[in-house]
């Protein structure tokens, strides 16, 4: 019987607790903080007990074994285990944020009981630049969601369309953005339209969004526009093939506007309708989404 495995792995405080929940509810066997030297013994007895689909979440809980994960995982996939990698990423000031807020220890932090607000903030900020560096090698051939922005239920949402996309051998996700909240974390390559013609300045179209036939039939009036998402389509299509024969699993293409409401909501529609035809393309509208 074919086993769908889900590794669930990030950075401590980046939402790995919600992805859990979320794939728990999509009716997934959940486990958090396995140990490495435990996964192979563990996916040999879900075999034998002819589970279909488990989630493990894996950090820097871990400890020096962690190490020994990508191998494992490249074995699992050899032995015809369907296997999708999850990584959450956060910036650093998203994660001093949430460290703040709930008063949780991060888990490389080893500073005991100071009262001193600064030294404590930088012993932090070392603890999160050491995590990244553990877990690079992880965060390289997963597919990266930034979680610095967006709600738990945004996450939640995200992750169950990962999921729910059939495997292939490249999955596109195209992602909009305001560059005004920043540039996020997972994008592969990030094209700028900022430069377009802005519909927030048409009073009749401000209210709405990029996914409004007004919107779109307004911004197809303009040749700039036409020009933009041909460049864009271009460029993909000249270099999908080639990541594909890399062994990418997913490629995320983010697209910024000023407000993240209507140039490059509408850019991320058409390209993925396009590219929908020939690949699995998802969409996600950080800053719709989030409303």
């Amino acid at each position: 019987m074919d086993l769908d495995l889900v590794l669930i792995t990030g950075m401590s405080g980046s939402g790995k607790s919600v992805a859990l929940h979320a794939l728990e509810d999509a009716g997934y066997y959940c486990v958090d903080n396995l140990p490495p030297e435990l996964l192979t013994a563990f996916i040999a007895l879900q075999h034998e007990q002819q589970a279909t689909r488990v989630a493990i979440a894996m950090d820097v809980r871990s400890g020096v074994s962690l190490p020994i994960v990508p191998q494992q995982l490249e074995a699992l996939r050899q032995d015809g285990v369907s296997l999708r990698s999850l990584f959450l990423e956060a910036t650093t000031d998203a994660l001093l944020r949430r460290y703040s807020e709930t008063r949780r220890r991060h888990p490389l932090s080893r500073q005991e009981g100071r009262n001193d607000a600064p030294e404590q903030e930088r012993v932090l900020v070392q603890a999160i630049e050491l995590e990244r560096e553990l877990l690079a090698d992880l965060r390289d051939g997963a597919d990266v969601i930034d979680t610095s922005l967006i709600r738990p239920a945004q996450l939640q949402s995200y992750i169950k369309a990962l999921i729910s996309a059939p495997q292939s051998a490249l999955t596109l996700v195209f992602e909009s953005f305001a560059f005004k909240r920043g540039v996020p974390l997972d994008a592969d390559y990030v094209f700028d339209v900022r430069m377009l013609p802005n519909p927030h300045y048409v009073p009749a179209l401000r209210p709405l969004t990029g996914r409004d036939a007004q919107v779109v039939e307004w911004l197809r009036e303009h040749d700039d526009v036409a020009r933009m998402y041909d460049d864009i389509e271009q460029f993909l299509s000249r270099w999908l093939d080639a990541l594909a024969r890399d062994h990418r699993s997913y490629v995320t293409v983010a697209i910024g506007c000023t407000g993240g409401q209507h140039r490059s909501v509408f850019l991320v529609e058409q390209l993925a309708r396009a590219f929908g035809t020939r690949w699995v393309a998802l969409k996600r509208h950080r800053e719709l989404d989030a409303g």
